[in-house]
């Protein structure tokens, strides 16, 4: 298998995997959104709690150029280690909710130059 679709497999393993975490509360839930076409996945936890709606994303991650973007985290957990621990390079992965003058000085990668000659990073 190649490295981005083992990337894409991984990437949805992990955010099912949390899915399956019970949310303290019975009126919410979890769920996962994979946007494969796009390579776009999520995890977000939906419902009601005291009378208020609920829709929060918990884990947002983007596969750019074949590197893994962790756009979001609202977990107490590091997914981006255990993206590592399951087999993705550090280098792979870029910390997008990172400011982009960060991301060189930390364990992880940056993103590919055509991303960045493109103005996105």
């Amino acid at each position: 298998m190649d490295s981005l679709n083992n990337y894409r497999k991984l990437v949805r393993q992990l955010l099912t995997e949390y899915a399956e975490i019970p949310v303290g509360d019975s009126g919410i839930q979890s769920e996962t959104i994979f946007d494969v076409e796009n390579d776009r996945y999520m995890l977000i936890n939906i419902g009601w709690f005291n009378e208020q709606r609920i829709h929060h994303c918990v884990i947002h991650i983007d596969i750019i150029d074949s590197q893994v973007w962790i756009q979001a985290n609202n977990t107490d957990r590091l997914i981006a280690e255990e993206l590592v621990a399951a087999g993705i390079p550090a280098k792979s992965i870029v910390l997008g909710l990172q400011p982009p003058d960060v991301r060189p000085y930390t364990a992880y990668g940056v993103p590919t130059k055509e991303y960045q000659q493109a103005g996105f990073a």
